[in-house]
C-alpha cells in the first residue's frame, strides 16, 4: 500500500523527514531537492567484497550543467528516518524524463536515517542546466506488514558511498 497525503502528514509529525519543504508535500508523497553534486574519481568493484570509488564534491550551490552521456551523483537537502514499518521508493520527476534525464534510483529500506544518493545521467544529446536546492525526484512510501529487522548497511547515516 502506497501512502496518501494525510498518512504522509501523520508520519511528517513524528519526525519522518527533516528540511522538507510544506510545498514538497504531494498526494501520494515528498518531492526531494538537490543539496550537493559530486562525480566520480575512479573505477569500482562489485563482487564477494566491493571496492567503491571515491568522489569529488563539484557543486553545492548555485547551478551545474550536466553534459550530454555525464554521470553525477547527486545528494538530497531531506534526511529520512524511517521506522521498522515504512519503506520508501525513489522516482524520477517526470520534467526530468521528458529532458532525456535518468535517475538511478534504489529501495530505502525501513529503519534507514540519512540523506539520499541518487545517480542522474543526461542520456541527451544537449547539455541540461540544474540548480542547487530544485526538486529532482519524490519519494513514495509503502507500509511494510510483518517484522523488519531495519537496515544497518554501510550508508545508514547518508553516507554518499
Amino acid at each position: 500500500m502506497i501512502l496518501g497525503n494525510e498518512k504522509i502528514l501523520e508520519f511528517l509529525r513524528k519526525g519522518l523527514i527533516e528540511k522538507l519543504k510544506r510545498a514538497n508535500i504531494q498526494p501520494a508523497g515528498v518531492d526531494l531537492r538537490i543539496k550537493c553534486i559530486y562525480k566520480l574519481k575512479n573505477k569500482a568493484f562489485l563482487g564477494k567484497r566491493r571496492k567503491m570509488p571515491k568522489v569529488e564534491k563539484i557543486c553545492e550551490k548555485g547551478k551545474f550543467v550536466l553534459k550530454p552521456n555525464e554521470f553525477v551523483l547527486v545528494e538530497t537537502m531531506e534526511k529520512v528516518n524511517l521506522p521498522q514499518n515504512l519503506a520508501g521508493i525513489i522516482l524520477p520527476r517526470s520534467s526530468l524524463s521528458r529532458c532525456g534525464i535518468a535517475l538511478l534510483t534504489s529501495f530505502v529500506d525501513p529503519g534507514f536515517k540519512g540523506t539520499l544518493t541518487i545517480g542522474m545521467k543526461n542520456l541527451s544529446e544537449f547539455p541540461f542546466e540544474i540548480e542547487v536546492g530544485a526538486s529532482f525526484a519524490q519519494l513514495i512510501f509503502q507500509e511494510v506488514r510483518g517484522c523488519s529487522k531495519g537496515y544497518e548497511g554501510r550508508y545508514q547515516g547518508g553516507k554518499v558511498v
